[in-house]
């Protein structure tokens, strides 16, 4: 296999990423191939542009927020361990890590509040807190395309923000998001089943 060889020692901070991400080795090792297919170039990094190779966000409406989330603050590169970062809020939340789980340790990247907190910076496009109507009605137009007229729309936009805006503020809080989800199984709907 080369320089692609399939030992878990040859990814840098292994057991730091692993305490943090809560992947397995053998996940760990999975994701590392991976990052590695993606890199086609061999940088030891990846760019946005190897991220828009993928093609399930290639198709996702949402595929550029969410290849943003990979790049905090600007950066132009993604080491791995940045890449397990991102992957761990959709990895399936275990009910026994969850019972053992020490209340002095952070609490997991991929918990409800964190897949949440995930979700809702997809919206909040100028990071204030709260998404506005326009951050609404711009994730809708992205998400519906062509489908539906400008004023269904807006008036979707209208009826969603109204729908979970409790403080009459015009623009949805992070916690009114969370209020507005509370029975959608956000724990199913953000996990990918590979990524156990």
């Amino acid at each position: 296999m080369g320089s692609r060889s399939s030992h878990i020692a040859l990814i840098p901070d292994v057991e730091h990423i692993r305490r943090e991400t809560g992947f397995s080795q053998a996940s760990l090792l999975r994701l590392y191939h991976r990052f590695q297919a993606l890199d086609r170039d061999e940088k030891g990094y990846l760019s946005r542009l190897d991220l828009q190779q993928i093609g399930a966000l290639a198709v996702n409406p949402l595929g550029d927020r969410i290849i943003d989330s990979f790049f905090p603050n600007g950066s132009q590169r993604l080491y791995f361990a940045g890449f397990a970062r991102v992957l761990a809020y959709f990895r399936p939340i275990d009910e026994e890590d969850a019972t053992l789980r020490d209340p002095k340790q952070p609490e997991p990247l991929n918990s409800r509040m964190n897949k949440l907190r995930f979700a809702f910076q997809l919206y909040d496009l100028d990071r204030d807190g709260k998404i506005s109507r326009n951050e609404m009605l711009q994730v809708l137009r992205l998400m519906v395309g062509v489908q539906v007229t400008d004023e269904q729309l807006e008036s979707i936009t209208d009826r969603t923000v109204q729908e979970a805006d409790e403080d009459g503020d015009g623009a949805v809080s992070f916690l009114e998001f969370t209020k507005s989800l509370e029975k959608m199984n956000i724990e199913q709907k953000m996990s990918i089943r590979i990524l156990k």
